[in-house]
């Protein structure tokens, strides 16, 4: 009887010990990038796809060298033994998406499968996402107060900047990058008079560094205004209106020259009022040291914030990025 217990019992522990070991090895997907940023980037979105069949290894594109950057990543694609199921490329679109065939490289990224792109200029367009912003100066400074309408001023920003924007992606088009440079748009929308008390101020003065070069290239280059109207009929299904243009510019750019200027102002005057407020309601002298000390401690900087900033899953390029690789997927299935 005892046997039989026994035998009994080692069946069921060989059983149940054969339902919980894999019957196959998860296959690996590799997955290149263009640089360390970018691993935490593509690692929460291509987390979201793995199943017992299938991980992801996102990892830089060189293994004996430091060798990095988008041309690195794509060149393991363009090489045509190197193509397949098990390794993909994630790179920032920069021009390459509204480019849409226009160049090599566009037409490689815009057409390849094993390709998965930002169609947002890059992960920093993500980052910087306007209906994030809110939540991260709070997050950062620990103060609720609301001091700046984050969306209404990116898409005031947006449609001022997207005509000049047109002929810029016009001209790139044209693979003429000498006309009019990322270069020379970058300085003409940088913001340079920052008061987010006085946003009117500050819209004047780009408005009026915008229309001036606007101008000059409509003077100049007068025969290709009905082509640049062409142009921006053709961006739209791409996602490109005037109201969010700051997404489709160049990444480092909206970051270092727009976004974290407002930032700094913003979370600076956030931090003020939470010091004085703590000023204002100790008791005695160590008790003010005291709250002070916790609160410099509790506090992040907004440059850390900003560069670790996930909330951007509701945009929908981020939506477009996530049909992408819900289709590879379903193609590794076949």
């Amino acid at each position: 009887m005892a046997n039989i217990l026994k035998h009994n019992l080692s069946s069921k522990y060989l059983e149940a010990a054969s339902l919980l070991s894999p019957r196959k090895q998860r296959q690996r997907i590799v997955a290149y990038v263009e640089s360390y940023d970018d691993i935490a980037f593509w690692r929460t979105l291509l987390s979201e796809f793995e199943n017992e069949d299938y991980y992801f290894s996102v990892m830089l594109p060189c293994n004996d060298s430091l060798a990095k950057g988008k041309k690195v990543a794509l060149t393991n694609l363009m090489t045509p033994s190197q193509l397949g199921h098990h390794l993909i490329a994630c790179v920032d679109s920069d021009y390459d998406f509204l480019l849409q065939g226009a160049t090599h490289t566009s037409k490689f990224m815009n057409e390849s499968p094993f390709v998965l792109q930002t169609y947002a200029y890059a992960i920093e367009s993500y980052h910087c996402y306007a209906e994030s912003l809110r939540e991260l100066c709070v997050r950062a400074t620990l103060n609720d107060r609301f001091v700046m309408d984050f969306p209404k001023f990116f898409k005031r920003y947006s449609e001022i900047i997207y005509p000049l924007f047109i002929w810029n992606v016009y001209f790139y088009r044209q693979h003429d990058t000498n006309t009019f440079t990322m270069h020379d748009f970058n300085n003409t929308t940088t913001l340079r008079v920052v008061d987010i008390k006085n946003t009117q101020k500050m819209f004047e003065r780009l408005e009026h560094d915008v229309n001036v070069r606007l101008h000059r290239l409509e003077n100049r280059h007068s025969s290709h205004r009905s082509k640049v109207k062409e142009l921006e009929k053709k961006l739209i299904p791409l996602g490109l209106l005037p109201e969010n243009t700051y997404l489709y510019i160049q990444g480092h750019h909206l970051h270092d020259n727009v976004v974290m200027k407002l930032l700094n102002q913003v979370c600076t005057m956030l931090r003020r009022e939470r010091e004085d407020e703590i000023k204002r309601l100790a008791t005695h002298s160590k008790q003010f040291q005291n709250e002070m000390t916790c609160y410099e401690n509790s506090q992040a900087p907004v440059a850390l914030m900003l560069k670790k900033n996930e909330d951007y899953k509701s945009l929908f390029l981020y939506q477009w990025m996530r049909e992408d690789v819900r289709n590879l997927m379903e193609q590794l299935r076949k």
